[in-house]
């Protein structure tokens, strides 16, 4: 059953759209293709995990923050300083995606190679690997799910009334969401308990409690290691070199995993009940063009089929996509081509954010509605900066 009046958000006869009737795509309709016709078009090859080449994107990636380091020593100026902190907060992004890799398995066969470089990779960002690499496979396990699924999950209308007034502002207001995830870490989303550190947080099995205490050990010694130095050199010789660039990676991370499940023009169904399965939730994911960033971000934007299929390399997520495009036909979303720099995506995760507040409480098909006193309030606000 399809819930509310927002389930048809462009109206099914064309209305404010130009639209005909015949032109209407539901996206919440079944699929007329199995998940096995997807996986049977993508090329064989397209799943092997090398290694080597894994880690030769790590190799360029530590080399490109490294030398990133070392020009802010040597030019140490204002003018130079907001160039670096773009750069090494994206390039702190990458390495996120590389670990974030090494979860899914992708990154390479070997279970201890996986750990060590992930750990490794997502401990110098402040990222505790094996918490969130559980709580990540949870998200692509529930993709879609309204109770199930655990990153950007909507709310439902009852925990979303029971808010306070900041905490809806905060959550639905640009710019703070894209601020959001070291909260996710530690707390996670309105309606749900538990914490990435805790190995016993109701994230966790209790077969995963050695792996997040192990992950929290290696996150808490990089903590102490920047606040060491922070004592030694002084705040702001730490806030300047680690302490924006790693605001830069958390803005991206909150953006782009915002966007590949938000934003697009019309609105992507969530389910629950009977009505859900592993590839409809799947088909709701959208893939974004991030222009020349993408190859630096390893093609994250390329999400559909990462999210279907995780276990592919991320060097051959494009060319699998090319390949299911055919079988996917209108459940696959052509993302708007970028210009040099993704500008054009701001759009998109402003309007989602201050109109996808809640879902309705019933129905196993539904579709974010918006509360129409905050979007006011929002529109104000916008106004006022503006």
């Amino acid at each position: 059953m399809v819930k509310g009046p927002e389930s048809l958000p462009n109206g099914v006869n064309g209305v404010g759209n130009g639209h005909h009737h015949q032109d209407y795509f539901d996206p919440s309709a079944p699929p007329p293709f199995k998940i096995g016709e997807i996986r049977t078009a993508i090329p064989k090859h397209c799943w092997v995990k090398n290694p080597w080449w894994s880690l030769s994107y790590v190799l360029r990636d530590v080399l490109v923050v490294t030398a990133l380091g070392a020009a802010a020593l040597h030019f140490n100026n204002w003018l130079f300083w907001p160039l670096y902190w773009a750069a090494r907060g994206t390039m702190f992004w990458a390495l996120f995606v590389l670990g974030h890799d090494c979860g899914h398995g992708s990154f390479s066969d070997s279970l201890m190679l996986n750990s060590v470089v992930g750990h490794i990779l997502h401990s110098l960002i402040l990222v505790p690997y094996h918490g969130w690499r559980i709580s990540h496979r949870t998200h692509h396990q529930n993709h879609g799910h309204v109770e199930k699924d655990e990153s950007w999950v909507p709310m439902t209308e009852k925990i979303y009334k029971n808010l306070d007034s900041a905490t809806k502002t905060l959550r639905f207001s640009f710019p703070f969401p894209i601020f959001a995830y070291p909260f996710y870490l530690w707390n996670r989303s309105p309606g749900k308990e538990g914490s990435h550190f805790n190995p016993f947080s109701k994230l966790f099995t209790p077969s995963d409690r050695r792996d997040v205490f192990t992950s929290t050990l290696c996150w808490s010694i990089m903590f102490c290691a920047l606040l060491c130095l922070s004592f030694i050199m002084g705040p702001s010789s730490m806030f300047m070199p680690y302490g924006i660039p790693y605001l830069i990676f958390v803005v991206w991370l909150d953006f782009v995993t915002y966007l590949h499940h938000h934003g697009y023009k019309q609105k992507l169904p969530w389910y629950r009940g009977k009505e859900w399965d592993y590839l409809r939730g799947g088909l709701t994911t959208v893939d974004r063009d991030y222009g020349w960033v993408n190859n630096i971000h390893h093609d994250i934007g390329t999400h559909v089929i990462h999210h279907l299929f995780p276990q592919i390399p991320h060097y051959h997520l494009v060319e699998a996509t090319q390949a299911a495009k055919p079988v996917l036909g209108k459940y696959y979303r052509e993302p708007e081509k970028s210009g040099p720099f993704p500008l054009h995506l701001i759009k998109y995760f402003q309007r989602s954010i201050s109109q996808d507040h809640f879902v309705s409480e019933t129905g196993d098909i539904v579709f974010y509605q918006t509360d129409p006193l905050l979007l006011k309030n929002s529109c104000l606000y916008n106004n006022k900066t503006h």
